[in-house]
């Protein structure tokens, strides 16, 4: 691959970007506009599907020292405790998908990133460089930073989050809206907690109007913890790292059972931001048009309810340099084709991120009959063959 690819956003999406497209023989230069390649503290989970890209650039042991392998998936009710359903994981998932699931913390995955794409001789990092807007022209793409600075490419990736200013540009489509639920987070060290409190498997406590998701990362020695409840958050909407209200959150659990109640006391800082979203794409022209394509939250935004939000993001580029290969390619048929062959695909996930959130937060009859749908089907219900497996032709 003999192009210039601009990339904007140096969160997970970009460097996987920007190393997809350099193990290939691109010349990358990525734009970030903080100061230095940080990212927030909370966890993530990553699917088979997913797993296996990274594996192919690579990164195989820098993923097993960072990351944890739980060895189960399990539902619980959140007021009863119940088991209602579990998937198994670890050996299980492997033989099945070809690759592990692990959970990970964010800025370990994004630092493994880094770290391989600082090996590539043909990257070039820009860091505190604010982009303004872009040039989506029919012989290249040139794009202007806030410092006044004009750098020419084949193309440009806007891989820059939520709040996308290469989308606002590309298809000018208004701001994401808010969903009335507040996530909060906190990571906690397992030898803080009492013994039975700490887990090496992945758990989802599911209440009426709200659900908690606890797994370990960084080697099993941490655990993440994230609560998703109604509510409203003053402040700006756009950052994602306001403290959280620990006595407020337990009030708001206080139907849970007493080991997810034990849980949330033990915990004494938490991390807050305020969940928005945009309705699932529509088309090929929301990934791409001309020389600029979108990729990641830029692209399709999802809620967390099925943790494919940074795997959605890693597919993409991985598809994104598939289908840039090649001496001479056509660049704005290359983007059509990535375009075409990704959107449908994140709709699904998007849609079905929307819908577990339903499903997580049932009320009344629905959750009796969640509980009932979950406990008769069990791993059938809970297994994702058509995501795990990975999208066709990767």
């Amino acid at each position: 691959m003999s192009n210039r690819v601009l990339i904007v956003g140096g969160g997970i999406g970009g460097l996987a970007a920007a190393l997809a497209c350099a193990r290939q023989g691109a010349s990358v230069e990525l734009f970030e506009r903080s100061g230095a390649l940080t990212e927030f503290g909370a966890g993530l989970q990553l699917g088979p599907n997913v797993v296996k890209l990274l594996q192919g650039w690579g990164l195989n042991q820098a993923l097993l020292r960072a990351g944890a392998l739980p060895d189960r998936l399990q539902v619980r009710n959140a007021v009863s405790g119940a088991e209602l359903g579990v998937l198994r994981l670890g050996d299980v998932v492997r033989r099945r998908y070809g690759a592990p699931y692990l959970t990970m913390h964010r800025a370990d995955l994004q630092s493994l990133l880094a770290d391989a794409l600082r090996l590539q001789s043909k990257v070039k990092i820009h860091l505190g460089a604010e982009v303004v807007r872009f040039d989506n022209r029919a012989d290249g793409v040139r794009l202007y930073t806030s410092d006044d600075q004009a750098v020419d490419g084949d193309l440009l990736v806007g891989a820059d989050g939520l709040w996308s200013r290469v989308r606002q540009q590309l298809l000018d489509d208004g701001q994401p809206s808010l969903t009335g639920q507040l996530a909060y987070r906190a990571l906690v060290a397992q030898t803080s907690l009492p013994e039975h409190l700490r887990s090496e498997q992945i758990t989802a406590w599911l209440g009426p109007d709200w659900h908690v998701v606890e797994y370990p990362v960084r080697g099993g020695n941490w655990l993440n913890v994230v609560a998703v409840v109604r509510g409203q958050m003053f402040g700006d909407p756009q950052y994602w790292d306001h403290s959280g209200n620990g006595p407020r959150l337990r009030d708001q659990l206080a139907q849970a059972c007493a080991p997810l109640q034990e849980l949330i006391h033990a915990i004494s800082a938490w991390r807050l931001w305020a969940l928005n979203i945009r309705p699932p794409m529509a088309g090929a022209h929301q990934h791409a048009q001309g020389r600029v394509a979108l990729l990641g939250d830029a692209a399709h935004p999802m809620v967390p309810f099925l943790a494919q939000g940074a795997g959605m993001a890693i597919e993409d580029a991985h598809a994104l340099a598939q289908a840039l290969r090649g001496e001479g390619v056509d660049v704005p048929q290359a983007l059509a084709n990535y375009a075409t062959g990704r959107w449908r695909r994140n709709a699904r996930v998007q849609a079905r991120s929307l819908r577990n959130g339903r499903v997580f937060h049932a009320t009344g009859w629905t959750r009796l009959g969640r509980d009932l749908s979950i406990k008769l089907l069990g791993e059938r219900l809970l297994d994702l063959p058509w995501l795990y497996r990975g999208a066709p032709g990767s």
